[in-house]
């Protein structure tokens, strides 16, 4: 339709969509060089690349292939990328994964499908692990967005919280006998408020229901989960670092229950 001189002339003057026919040319060599680099079978030679889904083996030979290392605990169990996680789905999926990878079922195989095995189970526990209790599932969610909090930080945290935190540990480290340690464990899962916070918190004690108290670590989860939500990820840090607090109180609360 158009003459060669027509189209030299169309594009001096700026009216011909030069970029057409590079761009196409451009995405055909992409596509060929993303082919290209694609990992392969390391067994076959095949190409497959490293497992993305549920793709664990080759399709060709069916040799299991190393982990993705580019892959999040999220993405490799099946979960949203949220703070809200749908815990017996998470078990299904870890059951259904350990049923592929598990080295009990590679005994028979080559030393490189015994080896990523190992590395698959591995890697499997620990996502399922991380992702099944919260404070973990938080704090993995804030590194995955360029966040981390380091061990043994108070992270500027306000002087009623850490007051609190203190006088539950004097409680702890004087308790004496079951009933003491009964008192300290319902303080610290919020089955009764402490006496001492309610009287320098009066909102609290009077959001305080007898029926229905408040579960401070739930609170926390749920004041977690909106921060995730509107990201603000400054916000999620902070409260995460009040439950790293509780959990820490609760593994002393376990170790001084363990018989001398």
């Amino acid at each position: 339709m158009w003459g060669g001189r027509t189209v030299a002339l169309l594009r001096a003057s700026g009216w011909w969509p030069t970029g057409v026919l590079g761009r196409r040319l451009l995405n055909c060599n992409a596509a060929s060089l993303a082919g290209s680099s694609s990992p392969r079978c390391w067994n076959c030679g095949g190409l497959g690349g490293p497992p993305r889904g549920d793709r664990f083996f080759c399709p060709q030979c069916r040799a299991l292939q190393p982990p993705d290392p580019t892959r999040d605990y999220f993405s490799l169990m099946d979960c949203n990328r949220s703070f809200r996680v749908d815990t017996v789905k998470l078990q299904h999926r870890y059951q259904q994964l350990q049923r592929l990878v598990h080295p009990d079922f590679f005994s028979q195989r080559s030393q490189n499908e015994k080896d990523f095995s190992e590395k698959h189970s591995t890697l499997v526990n620990e996502a399922y692990k991380t992702l099944l209790a919260p404070l973990s599932r938080g704090l993995y969610l804030l590194k995955l967005h360029g966040v981390e909090i380091p061990e043994g930080t108070d992270y500027e945290m306000d002087s009623q919280f850490l007051t609190e935190i203190m006088e539950i540990n004097e409680k702890l480290a004087e308790a004496q006998g079951e009933t003491a340690m009964k008192e300290i464990e319902s303080i610290v899962r919020g089955d009764i408020p402490d006496p001492g916070i309610e009287a320098r918190s009066p909102t609290l004690q009077a959001d305080t229901s007898p029926f229905e108290p408040p579960a401070k670590q739930k609170e926390l989860a749920d004041d977690v989960s909106r921060a995730f939500e509107r990201d603000n990820f400054e916000k999620a840090k902070e409260l995460l670092t009040k439950m790293r607090y509780f959990s820490n109180v609760e593994e002393k609360i376990k170790l001084k229950k363990i018989p001398l």
